[in-house]
């Protein structure tokens, strides 16, 4: 009982602290937010980027809704491990490729996360794979390409988020108050005969189209 109270209040205080020293909102420019299976993925410059998204969307959609985090950093120490696993829907995901199970057969590291959207849930997901310092995105890696494929029915959604680097940025412990934004484009799939690099930078095309929209 004791944990689940501590569980929640966690949860509470954090959300509450993140909307309160961001000020921003989801703007659903592109989309209306709906229950069907959705990839939710976003430029990734602070460790408040995954909370706000996840606490922006509305209680229905939010109780379907994973984020997705690294295992080897959120599960490295007794703190992060209990926000993974007891206070955030979090699906941590290996970054080292494929691994074995405790029957030693070989699974992806995108397996949990196909798994997710296949039972009609949602993800929030940043193809960057680590932070980035300043405005500018880095390289997308190909998790977002191999799941769209996994994943057909699975729409991609493209979220900017504007200014959260400089509320909580890469190397820092203290969180400064700054106005943000952030948002939500049109949904995307894969299309037909779609190499990866021209699926990655079309991915990362709609980020940049949305940041000029943003400035």
């Amino acid at each position: 009982m004791f944990a689940e109270f501590a569980a929640s209040f966690a949860r509470l205080a954090l959300t509450g602290l993140c909307r309160l020293w961001t000020g921003a909102r989801l703007r659903w420019t592109g989309c209306l937010p709906e229950t069907v299976p959705r990839l939710y993925f976003a430029n990734h410059s602070s460790h408040l980027d995954g909370l706000f998204i996840w606490t922006s969307l509305p209680p229905e959609l939010r109780k379907r809704t994973s984020l997705v985090a690294a295992g080897d950093y959120w599960l490295r120490t007794a703190p992060r491990r209990w926000l993974v696993e007891q206070v955030f829907r979090v699906i941590p995901v290996e970054r080292k490729g494929m691994r074995k199970d405790d029957c030693g057969k070989r699974r992806h590291p995108l397996e949990k996360l196909a798994a997710a959207l296949h039972r009609g849930e949602s993800l929030i997901f940043f193809p960057e794979g680590t932070r980035h310092v300043g405005e500018e995105m880095l390289p997308f890696k190909s998790g977002l390409y191999h799941l769209a494929k996994m994943c057909p029915e699975a729409e991609l959604v493209p979220v900017y988020l504007n200014n959260f680097y400089r509320v909580l940025p890469k190397g820092s412990r203290l969180m400064v108050p700054i106005l943000c934004t952030a948002v939500v484009g049109v949904p995307l799939r894969l299309e037909q005969h779609e190499t990866r690099r021209e699926f990655l930078e079309r991915m990362k095309g709609e980020l940049e189209r949305l940041k000029a929209g943003e400035t």
